[in-house]
This record gives C-alpha cells, structure tokens and sequence, in this order.
C-alpha cells in the first residue's frame, strides 16, 4: 500500500462538542508550528516518526541483537503533496518500546518509482548469491504510477542500506490493477521461500528457490471485505499444543458492519494452498485505527524464536481520514503506531482458535509511576481523583444487575468531553464521539465486539496516549484502536455504571517514560 501526502488544518470547537478537523493540500512552504506556538500532540510512549510522514509498518526482523522496523516515509509531505512518495525509513530496538532512529534504508524515487510495501528476510544460506546473511528487501513499485510489480533490493551492511538488483521486477505484472504488498516467509521444511501478495480479493501464493525468480502456485479468495492489502502468514503454536497457520490481510469490512483492520484466517497450510477453518475471518482488532498490521517472531534472550508468541505493530490511523491529526501543525509530523503486541493463539470452549492479544511485556520495563486505587464501587458517575494524558488503566468490573460499565477517559473539566471504554449490553466499546477525532463523517465514531453479559465480570486493559485509545478486553480476547485528539487540558479520569451498580477491582494505573 502507498502512503498519501495531504496537510491537515487543526480547529477547535466550542466545550462539549468535537471540533471540527479540516484536511487540506499543503501550501507550497508549509511549516509546522513551532513548540511556543502549540503543546505537543507527540505520543509519550508510542512509536512516532520524527517528522513529516509515515504509514504501513513493514515487517521488522531480527539482526544482530536487535529488532530492524522499517516503515513507509515521505520526507516531503509538507510540500509535496500527493506525488511526493514514500521511502522505507528504518528504526532499531531491543525491547520493542524504546526505538532509536537510522535514516533512509530504501531511498525513493528510483529508476521504477517509489517504494511502496513488501518484506525483508534475512537470507542466511544465501539462496539470493548477495552473501550469507544478506538482507533482501523485496517491495513494490508502479513506475508508472500503475502498474504494480514486485522489485528486489538487497543489504550487505545489516539492513542499514540497500541498493536495487537492477531495473527489472523480480515478479512483473501480470495484467491487473491490484498487484502488491509481497510477504516472503521461509518454508524450511521444503527449502524454499514463499511469497503472499495482495491482488484484490485473491491473496496470491508464489514459490522461489533464490527470491529473484517467483512461480504463481494458488491463491485464497475472499470476496465481501473490500479490497485485500498487506497479506500476512505464519505458524503458531496454540496453547492446547496444536500448531496452526494464519492467513491475514488487512481490509476494510465496513460495509458489511465489520472492522476495517486486520482479518485473519485459523487453518492449515501445505506449502502451495491454504485451508481455511472458517471460510469468515476474525478481526484482530475491532477499533477504527489498525491498518497495515504486520506480525513477526518474537526473539527469547537467546536470540531463538519463540513458537507460541508472535508481535504485532499496526499504523494508528485510517485511509478515510489519514491526514486529520494536530500533530502536523503542533509537532511537524503525522504518523504514529499501535503499542507492539505479543499475540497468542487460544483454543475457546467451543474447539475453535482465536488469536489474543497483550501489549508487549517490556512495557513493564518503562513504567515511572503507579497509581493502585484499589476496588471502587460505582452507582453513576465518579470522578476520580487522577489527572493525566498518557497513561495505562486495568480494571475488573463486576456486577450482578447492570446494563453496561466502563470509564470516560481524558475526560474535561467540565464532563462534557470524554472517551468512553467499557461494555454495554452484549458489547464492548470504545466512543470517541464526545472529543475531538478525526472523523468528520460521524460514522466511525463507536467501536463494538461481541461480550456476553451473563459472565457478570468483565477485565479492562486501556492504554491511553495523547493521541490514542487501546484498550484490550478479557486478556485480549477483542481489542479495540482508535486515534482521539483530546484538548490537552482533558486529563480526568471517571467511571460509570448504566443500569446498576458496578465494583471496579484491583484497579491500577501506571505511568511511562521512554
């Protein structure tokens, strides 16, 4: 997927109700505001690009110690508008909270375009004749601005820099419009590598020996969610024992009432074709804002992979309004990421496999400060007495008769601004109606995921930002991203029972530093 290049024009509104957030093309000299002009929107503890633009996370990989996360750049956003195109700008880091920044890896603006998606494999055995231990990029470029095909680049020096094999695609075209986002994995058990690649509705199967020369073999055809982007597909070890594969893509289900994030098939996978559990997918987050998600092994200590865990980094945004955000005005930059992931798979009662979701546990490494509140009961409304814009909150709710339960997070001085997190009925939900958000539209404003009410307790994990709500449901069951944009003087905190009185238990909040 390519990343788009338009200024978007922060305004306020009156108390009580969300402003109004105007996307506009960028003045020929636009430049951002200076820190006495505005306070900073700039995430405490994600991931954000220093400047200008960043969209799809790539795949990161393990060299040398360290985790290498590239990702789609435009160092021209500002001015350049829409042609101005993306490089894969790379950033290092060995707990996956803390990133250090390295520059350009894969410039743009090549003999065949820009650099749009695709994937990096370290190639060990040398399959590609660049050396043993070469990292190999293979990505996708239009030349003319069209037509997509498959292009090799290749790094000698750790994944820090990367020149191109040539002019030629490794995988041309073959006559279509949706021809892109290669994922190469390596299938050891029969030495080969293979290649998912997004065509539409069909995520298309490709088989090579050396990653320079690529055979169509099959391909999983889904109709009914939008166009697929990103495919993904791995092996994990579920926690019955069973080893399962999972083939994703992200796609946009809103029209049918679903997520427009990451869908994911359970099932199995011989090499050439794989085979669904279900033939409808399960959404790995339920929110408006986790698109062009990316999974990746997670390392142990000793530098081996980890069979039963896997991470997980999605953009925290959406194409409908990718360039509606206070951050390119106040802090010269628009991009930032979901908080890194370890996702399981789990068996449910009812024999079928479900990936579920955490935050990553080095988070627990950067926490400066705890708050235990310890248990609450709540009949309405309650204020707590905490202030903060950045922040983590769990909570178990319980309750014998209630209709729903949750907290008003970045709440306002006066109560009319807030985001509301919790359960309702047979749902839970995340709200951002009430506070500034991106979306114009009104549509995408509450996010819902199934939650059956009978079990009288639910456990709340919400990791707040200044530009951000997650919030992971029953151990990660269902998770819920969404951008929100509150006023910087919107730092209460609340809970709420509807319909009843709730007991928010063990409740905790914990504070980061990075």
């Amino acid at each position: 997927m390519r990343g788009m290049s338009r200024r978007a024009l922060f305004a306020g509104s009156a108390a009580g109700a969300a402003a109004v957030l105007l996307p506009a093309a960028p003045p020929a000299a636009a430049k951002p505001k200076s820190a006495a002009d505005c306070a900073s929107y700039r995430a405490a503890y994600h991931f954000t690009v220093p400047d200008q633009w960043m969209n799809d996370p790539q795949r990161p990989v393990w060299i040398d110690g360290e985790y290498h996360y590239y990702y789609l750049y435009n160092a021209d956003y500002l001015t350049g508008g829409t042609t101005a195109g993306t490089a894969w700008r790379l950033a290092t880091s060995t707990d996956l909270v803390a990133f250090t920044d390295r520059g350009i890896a894969v410039p743009k603006d090549t003999a065949n375009g820009d650099v749009w998606s695709g994937s990096a494999v370290v190639d060990t055995g040398n399959t590609a004749g660049f050396g043993a231990g070469a990292v190999i990029v293979i990505a996708t470029m239009a030349p003319d601005e069209v037509t997509q095909a498959q292009y090799l680049y290749y790094s000698t020096d750790g994944g820090r820099t990367f020149r191109n094999h040539g002019t030629d695609p490794v995988l041309a075209n073959p006559g279509v419009h949706d021809f892109r986002d290669p994922k190469v994995v390596r299938d050891e058990e029969r030495d080969r590598w293979v290649m998912t690649l997004a065509e539409n509705n069909k995520i298309g199967f490709y088989h090579s020996a050396d990653l320079k020369s690529w055979t169509y073999v099959g391909g999983f055809i889904k109709d009914g969610i939008g166009v697929l982007e990103c495919p993904d597909l791995f092996r994990i070890t579920a926690d019955d024992g069973t080893a399962k594969w999972v083939l994703a893509a992200s796609a946009n289900g809103k029209a049918a009432g679903l997520p427009n994030t990451y869908a994911y098939w359970t099932g199995s996978f011989d090499g050439t074709t794989f085979t669904a559990d279900a033939s409808d997918p399960q959404w790995l987050d339920h929110g408006w804002d986790w698109y062009g998600a990316v999974t990746f092994e997670k390392r142990r200590d000793d530098g081996s992979v980890d069979p039963s865990v896997r991470h997980a980094i999605g953009w925290l945004n959406n194409w409908d309004y990718a360039n509606t955000t206070p951050t390119i005005d106040c802090d010269g930059f628009n991009g930032t990421d979901s908080i890194v992931r370890e996702i399981t798979l789990k068996r449910a009662s009812n024999g079928t496999y479900y990936l579920a979701s955490r935050p990553v546990s080095a988070l627990d490494d950067h926490v400066s400060r705890t708050v235990d509140l310890g248990d609450l009961e709540v009949d309405g409304t309650r204020v707590l007495d905490y202030t903060g814009t950045s922040y983590e909150v769990t909570t178990e709710i319980t309750w014998d008769t209630l209709t729903g339960a949750g907290l008003q997070l970045r709440r306002s001085p006066d109560g009319g601004r807030h985001i509301d997190a919790g359960i309702y009925d047979d749902f839970s939900f995340v709200n951002r109606r009430t506070t500034v958000n991106p979306d114009n539209s009104g549509k995408w404003q509450e996010s819902h995921s199934p939650f059956d009410p009978s079990a009288r307790t639910v456990r709340l994990r919400i990791l707040v930002d200044r530009t951000s709500v997650e919030m992971f449901v029953d151990d990660g069951r269902y998770v819920h991203s969404s951008q929100a944009f509150p006023y910087l003087i919107d730092t209460g905190l609340a809970l709420f029972s509807i319909g009843g009185t709730a007991v928010f238990r063990n409740t905790v909040i914990r504070e980061f530093t990075m």
